[in-house]
């Protein structure tokens, strides 16, 4: 029940500040280098914690064979999402007043990957599901704006936009719970098959999603740097929490 309810409470952070963003971006869609720099941040943030706690643990509990097997398996599944999502915002260009299905499906989906990795991240310790928290707050803030401007931009209704927002959340906070209580279920050769596809994940998430959007406009050292203060300030509270 501890579990639960800390799940719950620290998952709603990441949730309500999606919302907030993708709220605020309805009335005014925030200028693209500042987007390209929230996205820098985030996945510097992101990539900090999966260098400086899933890996380090993954070395630690040394399963080879079902680390490799875990990481082959989220690596393969975010390439076929990838894919599929791909073709089918390519067949909704234009299409404007309708929601773009492709576009949430992808969004739902990395979603729900990033809550299970939440609950995972708390199962593993408190310390990895609190940095992990502060990364994906920052992720979500970057994705409610993105979310927003994608359907502004397929003039979907501001109603219409903050309830696909809320949806979204809540999607975030189940699987945050979903992730955690399914999680405890698995010790030792299982867990690291778990922690390892959850990482497979979050690096496509970094490189194939994150980047990819920030990289959107042309690039500048500032822009660049951002990405590495993200990555500095979780090395630092990897260290003053040590």
């Amino acid at each position: 029940m501890d579990l639960l309810w800390k799940l719950v409470n620290f998952s709603f952070i990441p949730a309500v500040i999606m919302l907030l963003a993708g709220g605020i971006a309805t009335v005014r869609i925030p200028g693209q280098n500042l987007r390209s720099a929230v996205l820098h941040f985030a996945a510097g943030v992101v990539f900090a914690v999966v260098s400086a706690e899933f890996i380090p643990d993954l070395v630690h509990e040394h399963k080879i064979a079902t680390t490799a097997i875990g990481f082959t398996l989220g690596t393969a599944l975010m390439l076929t999402i990838r894919s599929w999502t791909s073709r089918a915002e390519s067949a909704e260009k234009g299409q404007a007043g309708r929601l773009p299905s492709g576009f949430l499906m992808a969004t739902g989906i990395d979603l729900a990957i990033d809550g299970l990795m939440l609950g995972i991240g708390f199962v593993a310790g408190a310390k990895e599901g609190i940095l992990l928290t502060v990364a994906l707050t920052i992720e979500l803030l970057s994705l409610g704006i993105a979310t927003t401007a994608n359907l502004t931009g397929k003039r979907i209704p501001q109603r219409k936009t903050l309830i696909v927002l809320a949806g979204l959340s809540l999607l975030f906070v189940l699987s945050a719970v979903t992730g955690g209580l399914l999680s405890q279920a698995f010790t030792g050769v299982a867990l690291a098959g778990l922690i390892a596809f959850g990482t497979a994940a979050l690096l496509f998430l970094v490189t194939e999603e994150l980047l990819t959007e920030a990289h959107e406009i042309e690039e500048s050292p500032l822009l660049t740097a951002t990405f590495f203060a993200g990555f500095l300030m979780i090395f630092l509270l990897e260290m003053l929490t040590k």
